[in-house]
Protein backbone atom coordinates (compact mmCIF):
# COMPACT_ATOMS: atom_id res chain seq x y z
CA UNK A 1 0.00 0.00 0.00
CA UNK A 2 1.15 3.53 -1.17
CA UNK A 3 -0.01 6.80 0.70
CA UNK A 4 0.77 9.47 -1.60
CA UNK A 5 0.99 13.06 -1.42
CA UNK A 6 3.04 13.31 1.65
CA UNK A 7 4.66 16.94 1.58
CA UNK A 8 3.00 18.48 -1.32
CA UNK A 9 2.32 21.79 -1.36
CA UNK A 10 -1.13 22.03 -1.96
CA UNK A 11 -3.75 19.51 -1.38
CA UNK A 12 -7.19 19.36 -2.64
CA UNK A 13 -9.18 18.45 0.61
CA UNK A 14 -12.67 17.64 2.07
CA UNK A 15 -13.31 17.57 5.88
CA UNK A 16 -15.34 15.44 7.09
CA UNK A 17 -16.60 16.16 10.59
CA UNK A 18 -18.64 16.49 13.90
CA UNK A 19 -17.90 19.21 15.61
CA UNK A 20 -16.94 19.07 18.63
CA UNK A 21 -13.91 21.14 20.03
CA UNK A 22 -11.11 19.55 19.13
CA UNK A 23 -13.03 19.32 15.74
CA UNK A 24 -13.20 23.01 15.68
CA UNK A 25 -9.68 23.37 16.26
CA UNK A 26 -9.04 21.69 13.53
CA UNK A 27 -11.16 23.33 11.28
CA UNK A 28 -9.75 26.67 12.17
CA UNK A 29 -6.34 25.33 11.88
CA UNK A 30 -7.20 23.70 7.87
CA UNK A 31 -8.91 27.15 6.96
CA UNK A 32 -5.88 29.12 7.90
CA UNK A 33 -3.87 27.28 5.65
CA UNK A 34 -5.30 28.26 1.92
CA UNK A 35 -2.10 28.09 0.63
CA UNK A 36 -1.48 24.12 1.71
CA UNK A 37 -4.97 23.25 1.76
CA UNK A 38 -7.73 23.69 -0.89
CA UNK A 39 -10.46 22.99 1.35
CA UNK A 40 -13.62 21.82 -1.20
CA UNK A 41 -16.06 21.37 1.80
CA UNK A 42 -16.88 20.65 5.20
CA UNK A 43 -19.72 17.54 5.77
CA UNK A 44 -21.29 17.48 8.32
CA UNK A 45 -22.13 13.79 10.78
CA UNK A 46 -23.90 13.09 13.65
CA UNK A 47 -21.34 12.43 16.60
CA UNK A 48 -20.37 14.40 19.25
CA UNK A 49 -23.50 15.83 19.34
CA UNK A 50 -27.10 15.12 16.71
CA UNK A 51 -26.15 16.67 13.27
CA UNK A 52 -27.99 20.10 13.74
CA UNK A 53 -25.46 21.03 15.96
CA UNK A 54 -22.65 19.09 14.43
CA UNK A 55 -23.47 21.11 11.30
CA UNK A 56 -24.32 24.43 12.99
CA UNK A 57 -20.71 24.42 14.64
CA UNK A 58 -19.38 23.64 11.05
CA UNK A 59 -21.24 26.74 10.03
CA UNK A 60 -19.58 28.83 13.01
CA UNK A 61 -16.27 27.70 12.21
CA UNK A 62 -16.29 28.52 8.59
CA UNK A 63 -17.75 32.21 10.05
CA UNK A 64 -15.02 32.56 13.10
CA UNK A 65 -12.42 32.07 9.87
CA UNK A 66 -14.39 34.46 7.47
CA UNK A 67 -14.41 32.01 4.91
CA UNK A 68 -17.57 32.24 3.32
CA UNK A 69 -16.08 30.55 0.44
CA UNK A 70 -16.13 26.67 1.99
CA UNK A 71 -19.56 25.21 1.76
CA UNK A 72 -20.70 22.95 4.31
CA UNK A 73 -23.32 19.94 3.79
CA UNK A 74 -25.02 18.28 6.14
CA UNK A 75 -24.62 14.11 5.99
CA UNK A 76 -25.64 11.06 8.06
CA UNK A 77 -27.70 11.80 11.23
CA UNK A 78 -27.40 8.24 12.73
CA UNK A 79 -24.66 5.27 12.36
CA UNK A 80 -25.04 2.74 9.39
CA UNK A 81 -26.09 -0.12 12.16
CA UNK A 82 -25.96 0.76 15.61
CA UNK A 83 -27.97 2.76 18.25
CA UNK A 84 -26.67 6.85 18.43
CA UNK A 85 -24.84 7.44 20.99
CA UNK A 86 -22.89 11.04 21.39
CA UNK A 87 -20.20 12.56 23.40
CA UNK A 88 -22.07 15.19 25.02
CA UNK A 89 -20.48 14.59 28.67
CA UNK A 90 -17.00 15.51 27.17
CA UNK A 91 -18.46 18.34 24.76
CA UNK A 92 -21.43 19.77 26.91
CA UNK A 93 -24.91 19.34 25.16
CA UNK A 94 -24.40 21.77 21.87
CA UNK A 95 -20.85 20.77 21.23
CA UNK A 96 -19.10 24.16 22.04
CA UNK A 97 -19.61 26.16 25.30
CA UNK A 98 -22.71 27.51 25.52
CA UNK A 99 -21.01 30.85 25.85
CA UNK A 100 -19.94 31.06 21.77
CA UNK A 101 -22.88 28.93 20.39
CA UNK A 102 -25.17 31.31 18.03
CA UNK A 103 -27.02 30.93 14.56
CA UNK A 104 -24.55 31.21 12.58
CA UNK A 105 -25.21 34.29 9.41
CA UNK A 106 -25.11 31.74 7.19
CA UNK A 107 -26.31 27.62 7.54
CA UNK A 108 -25.59 24.41 5.56
CA UNK A 109 -25.74 23.99 1.74
CA UNK A 110 -28.97 22.15 0.36
CA UNK A 111 -27.57 18.97 -0.69
CA UNK A 112 -26.85 16.00 1.29
CA UNK A 113 -23.11 15.58 2.26
CA UNK A 114 -23.41 11.93 0.99
CA UNK A 115 -24.71 12.87 -2.68
CA UNK A 116 -21.94 15.76 -2.85
CA UNK A 117 -19.41 13.20 -1.91
CA UNK A 118 -20.13 10.89 -4.26
CA UNK A 119 -20.51 13.88 -7.42
CA UNK A 120 -17.44 15.33 -6.36
CA UNK A 121 -15.45 12.43 -5.96
CA UNK A 122 -16.76 10.65 -9.32
CA UNK A 123 -15.87 14.14 -10.79
CA UNK A 124 -12.66 14.40 -9.81
CA UNK A 125 -9.25 13.23 -11.63
CA UNK A 126 -8.34 10.16 -10.37
CA UNK A 127 -6.14 9.65 -6.77
CA UNK A 128 -6.74 13.65 -6.29
CA UNK A 129 -8.79 14.35 -3.51
CA UNK A 130 -7.76 13.82 0.38
CA UNK A 131 -10.35 13.17 3.10
CA UNK A 132 -9.85 14.30 6.46
CA UNK A 133 -12.49 12.14 8.58
CA UNK A 134 -12.50 13.64 12.33
CA UNK A 135 -15.97 11.34 13.47
CA UNK A 136 -18.11 8.30 12.63
CA UNK A 137 -17.03 7.26 9.59
CA UNK A 138 -20.72 6.91 8.04
CA UNK A 139 -20.80 9.37 5.47
CA UNK A 140 -17.77 8.11 3.51
CA UNK A 141 -19.51 4.24 4.12
CA UNK A 142 -22.66 5.50 2.50
CA UNK A 143 -20.86 7.25 -0.56
CA UNK A 144 -19.25 4.08 -1.16
CA UNK A 145 -22.50 2.08 -0.99
CA UNK A 146 -23.89 4.20 -3.42
CA UNK A 147 -20.98 4.76 -5.56
CA UNK A 148 -17.93 2.36 -5.67
CA UNK A 149 -16.43 4.02 -8.46
CA UNK A 150 -15.90 7.46 -6.16
CA UNK A 151 -13.02 5.91 -3.97
CA UNK A 152 -11.16 6.29 -7.62
CA UNK A 153 -11.27 10.29 -6.96
CA UNK A 154 -9.58 9.56 -3.22
CA UNK A 155 -5.98 10.51 -2.67
CA UNK A 156 -6.10 9.46 0.85
CA UNK A 157 -7.87 9.32 3.62
CA UNK A 158 -6.56 10.26 6.96
CA UNK A 159 -8.46 9.41 10.07
CA UNK A 160 -8.80 10.42 13.49
CA UNK A 161 -9.44 6.86 15.67
CA UNK A 162 -8.61 3.91 17.35
CA UNK A 163 -6.48 2.83 20.13
CA UNK A 164 -3.95 -0.07 19.98
CA UNK A 165 -1.76 0.92 23.30
CA UNK A 166 -3.81 3.49 24.48
CA UNK A 167 -7.02 2.81 26.55
CA UNK A 168 -10.18 3.53 25.13
CA UNK A 169 -12.00 6.92 25.87
CA UNK A 170 -15.85 5.67 25.49
CA UNK A 171 -14.89 1.72 26.57
CA UNK A 172 -12.07 0.65 28.07
CA UNK A 173 -10.72 -0.58 24.77
CA UNK A 174 -12.64 1.21 22.15
CA UNK A 175 -12.04 5.21 21.20
CA UNK A 176 -15.55 6.98 20.41
CA UNK A 177 -15.22 7.51 16.68
CA UNK A 178 -14.79 4.14 15.87
CA UNK A 179 -17.69 3.19 18.68
CA UNK A 180 -19.93 5.34 17.27
CA UNK A 181 -19.81 3.76 14.36
CA UNK A 182 -18.00 0.85 13.76
CA UNK A 183 -19.17 -1.23 10.72
CA UNK A 184 -18.88 2.36 8.61
CA UNK A 185 -15.29 2.13 9.70
CA UNK A 186 -15.02 -1.47 8.73
CA UNK A 187 -16.65 -0.84 5.68
CA UNK A 188 -14.25 2.08 4.80
CA UNK A 189 -11.09 -0.33 5.87
CA UNK A 190 -12.33 -3.20 3.68
CA UNK A 191 -12.84 -0.46 0.49
CA UNK A 192 -8.67 -0.98 0.06
CA UNK A 193 -8.54 2.77 -0.03
CA UNK A 194 -5.01 4.28 1.01
CA UNK A 195 -5.86 5.16 4.52
CA UNK A 196 -4.15 7.07 7.77
CA UNK A 197 -4.75 6.22 11.33
CA UNK A 198 -3.93 9.24 13.89
CA UNK A 199 -4.91 7.15 17.64
CA UNK A 200 -5.40 7.64 20.78
CA UNK A 201 -1.79 6.45 21.54
CA UNK A 202 -0.79 9.54 19.52
CA UNK A 203 -3.15 12.21 20.37
CA UNK A 204 -2.52 11.71 24.16
CA UNK A 205 0.76 12.68 23.64
CA UNK A 206 -0.33 16.07 21.89
CA UNK A 207 -1.10 17.86 25.36
CA UNK A 208 -2.71 20.90 25.47
CA UNK A 209 -1.99 22.31 29.54
CA UNK A 210 -2.99 25.52 30.99
CA UNK A 211 0.24 26.95 29.77
CA UNK A 212 -0.22 26.46 26.23
CA UNK A 213 -3.80 27.61 26.00
CA UNK A 214 -2.11 31.13 28.11
CA UNK A 215 0.36 31.07 24.89
CA UNK A 216 -2.44 30.88 22.34
CA UNK A 217 -4.31 33.70 23.99
CA UNK A 218 -1.70 35.68 24.42
CA UNK A 219 -1.45 35.50 20.51
CA UNK A 220 -3.86 38.51 20.08
CA UNK A 221 -5.77 37.65 18.01
CA UNK A 222 -9.95 36.64 18.10
CA UNK A 223 -9.14 32.99 16.75
CA UNK A 224 -6.58 32.74 19.55
CA UNK A 225 -9.28 33.51 22.49
CA UNK A 226 -11.79 31.42 21.11
CA UNK A 227 -9.54 28.44 20.87
CA UNK A 228 -8.37 29.06 24.33
CA UNK A 229 -11.95 29.58 25.49
CA UNK A 230 -13.34 26.52 23.82
CA UNK A 231 -10.45 23.91 24.48
CA UNK A 232 -10.02 25.11 28.26
CA UNK A 233 -13.31 23.16 29.76
CA UNK A 234 -12.61 20.73 27.71
CA UNK A 235 -9.50 19.52 28.30
CA UNK A 236 -10.05 19.16 32.06
CA UNK A 237 -11.71 15.87 31.64
CA UNK A 238 -8.84 14.46 30.22
CA UNK A 239 -6.73 16.05 32.37
CA UNK A 240 -9.11 14.53 35.52
CA UNK A 241 -10.03 11.32 33.99
CA UNK A 242 -6.49 10.27 32.77
CA UNK A 243 -4.18 12.32 35.48
CA UNK A 244 -2.41 13.70 32.60
CA UNK A 245 -0.97 17.36 32.77
CA UNK A 246 -2.83 18.48 29.65
CA UNK A 247 -5.89 17.38 27.56
CA UNK A 248 -5.52 16.13 24.05
CA UNK A 249 -7.45 17.64 21.17
CA UNK A 250 -7.54 14.95 19.23
CA UNK A 251 -8.62 15.88 15.28
CA UNK A 252 -6.32 18.64 15.05
CA UNK A 253 -3.58 16.32 14.80
CA UNK A 254 -5.15 15.10 11.71
CA UNK A 255 -4.58 18.33 9.66
CA UNK A 256 -0.91 18.72 11.38
CA UNK A 257 -0.09 15.74 9.79
CA UNK A 258 -1.37 17.09 6.45
CA UNK A 259 0.47 20.34 6.61
CA UNK A 260 3.83 18.80 8.33
CA UNK A 261 3.97 15.22 8.48
CA UNK A 262 7.68 15.45 9.67
CA UNK A 263 5.88 16.00 13.03
CA UNK A 264 4.60 12.65 13.07
CA UNK A 265 6.01 8.66 12.46
CA UNK A 266 4.32 6.15 12.06
CA UNK A 267 4.54 2.43 10.32
CA UNK A 268 2.10 0.32 7.93
CA UNK A 269 0.08 -2.47 9.61
CA UNK A 270 -2.92 -4.31 9.37
CA UNK A 271 -6.09 -4.10 11.64
CA UNK A 272 -9.59 -5.14 12.29
CA UNK A 273 -12.32 -3.04 13.29
CA UNK A 274 -14.60 -5.38 16.14
CA UNK A 275 -18.15 -4.95 14.88
CA UNK A 276 -19.37 -7.65 17.28
CA UNK A 277 -21.36 -6.69 20.26
CA UNK A 278 -19.46 -7.49 23.32
CA UNK A 279 -16.57 -5.99 25.59
CA UNK A 280 -14.41 -5.15 22.32
CA UNK A 281 -17.26 -3.77 20.60
CA UNK A 282 -15.83 -0.84 18.11
CA UNK A 283 -12.34 -1.91 19.31
CA UNK A 284 -9.26 -1.63 16.52
CA UNK A 285 -7.60 -4.93 16.51
CA UNK A 286 -3.99 -5.15 15.28
CA UNK A 287 -3.66 -8.26 13.11
CA UNK A 288 -0.71 -10.82 12.87
CA UNK A 289 2.05 -9.96 10.97
CA UNK A 290 1.93 -10.47 6.86
CA UNK A 291 -1.78 -10.81 7.02
CA UNK A 292 -0.66 -8.35 3.97
CA UNK A 293 2.55 -7.58 2.68
CA UNK A 294 2.77 -3.54 3.19
CA UNK A 295 -0.41 -3.08 5.64
CA UNK A 296 -3.47 -1.70 4.74
CA UNK A 297 -3.11 1.40 7.11
CA UNK A 298 -0.27 3.92 7.98
CA UNK A 299 -0.93 3.77 11.71
CA UNK A 300 0.35 7.17 12.83
CA UNK A 301 2.59 5.98 16.35
CA UNK A 302 4.24 8.98 17.49
CA UNK A 303 4.52 13.16 17.10
CA UNK A 304 6.63 16.03 18.11
CA UNK A 305 4.48 17.71 20.60
CA UNK A 306 6.63 21.37 20.70
CA UNK A 307 6.08 21.01 16.74
CA UNK A 308 2.36 20.65 17.10
CA UNK A 309 1.97 23.97 19.18
CA UNK A 310 4.26 25.79 16.91
CA UNK A 311 2.39 24.77 14.08
CA UNK A 312 -1.07 25.84 15.49
CA UNK A 313 0.38 29.33 17.13
CA UNK A 314 1.67 29.80 14.17
CA UNK A 315 -1.96 29.58 12.10
CA UNK A 316 -4.19 31.20 14.37
CA UNK A 317 -1.73 34.62 14.04
CA UNK A 318 -3.47 34.25 10.63
CA UNK A 319 -6.87 34.15 11.54
CA UNK A 320 -9.23 37.39 11.95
Amino acid sequence: MCWPGLGNPMLDLIIDTDPGVDDVVALLLAMANPERLNLLAITTVAGNVPLAKTTRNACLAREWARRGDVPVYAGADRPLVRTPLYAEAIHGSEGLPDSVVHTPAEGAASEHAVDYLVRTLEAAAPGSITLAMLGPQTNLALALRQSPAAARGLKQVVIMGGAWFNPGNITPLAEFNLFADPHAAAEVLASGLPLVYIPLDVTHKVLTSHDRLAEIRALGTRAGERVADVVASYISHDMQRYGLPGGPVHDANVIAWLLNPGIYQGRAADMAVVCEEGDAFGQTQPLEAGASAEGQVNWITDADSEGFFALLKASLVRLP
